[in-house]
């Protein structure tokens, strides 16, 4: 297995690139709270419940047992942050019934020989694993096994974005329209390839809104002064690179072009709709893709990170006609232009069109992978299957938690537009070495 040549991120650097300490000292604890005080939230509010029946003369049990786990669970969590804000040891995750819990504690044993065991010398990759104690915390109990602590969250950040939503979905509707005109035609495909990238890379739905074919004519020209002006924020731009790609995959009798989104962030900033618009654009408006596999994480992971019921959430919410604030500004057309374009999406899943990994075949145990304690290197050799199964797909999308970056990985090599720890090892890489040198040699094609 490829190992790195330089060490990872110390946690207790304080410099101005690492942002390693402030995470441990700053972030996290503010995660730990914000999961306390929901918990402790919900538990009030059934505590309350109780009484109220009790008042009345009867009791739940149900609702009592409830009241312990959560209590339980809260008290586990407060645990875990007076301990981290001691940089005391990582404890071990216990064995709940989930999978990984060997391969973590065994990583974590090879952290204590060498005494980086604890919160503020563990690399920061692995100290991720705070997340799989979550779910061990929930998986552990009765009434709370599924619930998940960050998704009010999710739900209140998607809810503000509607009014873009609405215009996205008009843009889209318009794109339906013009359809015969765009998909035969490679320079206006991609004009509108680079514009989807933009708007996943800025999480900027306004670049997208109201595109009619005098427009795509104008981004033609305006567009690309628009692009230039943008590559400035961008280390490493090969979106030409991966349209060249894109344009040879000619579609044959009998085989089908797949596109894999790698999923991160839900409802923040509203990414994973913007990467539903942006794989409804790769199927129905061009000739060369016909399946597209979006791969969650199995429980909630990085606060945000996308899971199989967010997924279906995400459709069901967006198909409630009373879900967003009716007195933003929407029109009657725009809700039609949502209501269309959502179920074109519901059409999609039902015909395996969009898939969710843990659709495919053994793709339970190939999800796994993503919320594993290693870097993405290790793909090939601690998840061959789900490693063969990517390799197999003409382009996949790595969708990354910092400022909307993503990568893309496909036949002709490594296609870049940001930096994750998992890809990159969390390694502190010298800033001149090239991406594809710090992803490892677990993520190119044979």
């Amino acid at each position: 297995m490829f190992e790195a040549p330089y060490p990872p991120y110390d946690p207790q650097d304080k410099s101005r690139d690492s942002g390693s300490y402030e995470t441990v000292v700053k972030r996290w604890p503010v995660i730990i709270t914000n999961l306390i005080d929901h918990v402790h939230r919900l538990v009030h509010d059934l505590t309350m419940e109780s009484r109220t029946l009790a008042d009345s003369g009867s009791t739940d049990p149900v609702i009592q047992s409830k009241i312990e786990e959560g209590k339980e669970i809260i008290a586990k969590a407060s645990h875990l942050k007076y301990r981290m804000a001691r940089d005391q040891e990582l404890e071990k995750i216990p064995e709940d019934g989930e999978f990984y819990v060997h391969e973590y504690n065994s990583e974590l044993d090879k952290l204590a020989q060498v005494g980086k065991n604890t919160w503020f010398t563990a690399p920061w990759l692995y100290a991720d694993f705070r997340y799989r104690l979550f779910r061990s915390y929930f998986k552990k109990s009765t009434w709370w096994t599924d619930f998940d602590p960050f998704y009010a969250k999710k739900e209140e950040t998607f809810r503000s974005s509607v009014t873009a939503i609405h215009q996205i979905a008009t843009t889209m509707h318009e794109l339906e329209t013009e359809k015969d005109k765009v998909v035969d035609d490679p320079d206006k495909l991609s004009v509108l390839f680079k514009e989807m990238v933009q708007m996943c890379l800025w999480c900027d739905l306004s670049l997208l809104t109201h595109l009619t074919p005098s427009d795509i004519e104008h981004l033609q020209t305006v567009g690309r002064d628009a692009q230039q002006a943008r590559k400035e924020f961008i280390l490493k731009d090969d979106q030409d690179a991966v349209w060249e790609h894109i344009k040879g995959l000619k579609p044959q009798a009998g085989t089908a072009a797949r596109c894999d989104f790698v999923l991160d962030n839900v409802l923040t900033s509203w990414k994973l709709f913007t990467d539903l618009v942006f794989a409804d654009f790769l199927v129905s408006h061009t000739p060369y893709f016909s399946e597209v596999v979006f791969h969650p994480k199995l429980f909630p992971w990085f606060v945000s990170d996308v899971t199989p019921t967010d997924f279906h959430k995400t459709i069901e919410l967006l198909s409630s006609p009373t879900f967003f604030n009716s007195t933003m500004e929407t029109t009657p057309e725009s809700a039609h232009h949502l209501k269309e374009m959502v179920e074109r999406w519901r059409r999609y899943l039902e015909q395996g069109i969009f898939r969710l990994s843990t659709a495919v075949e053994d793709g339970h145990k190939k999800t796994q992978f993503w919320t594993g304690p290693w870097p993405y290197w290790y793909m090939e050799d601690k998840a061959n299957k789900l490693w063969r199964f990517l390799t197999e797909s003409s382009l996949v999308i790595f969708k990354l938690p910092q400022v909307c970056h993503f990568l893309f990985v496909c036949c002709t090599g490594i296609h870049s537009y940001g930096a994750y720890s998992r890809l990159t090892g969390d390694v502190k890489w010298p800033v001149t070495m090239p991406f594809a040198t710090a992803l490892g040699s677990g993520l190119l094609n044979p």
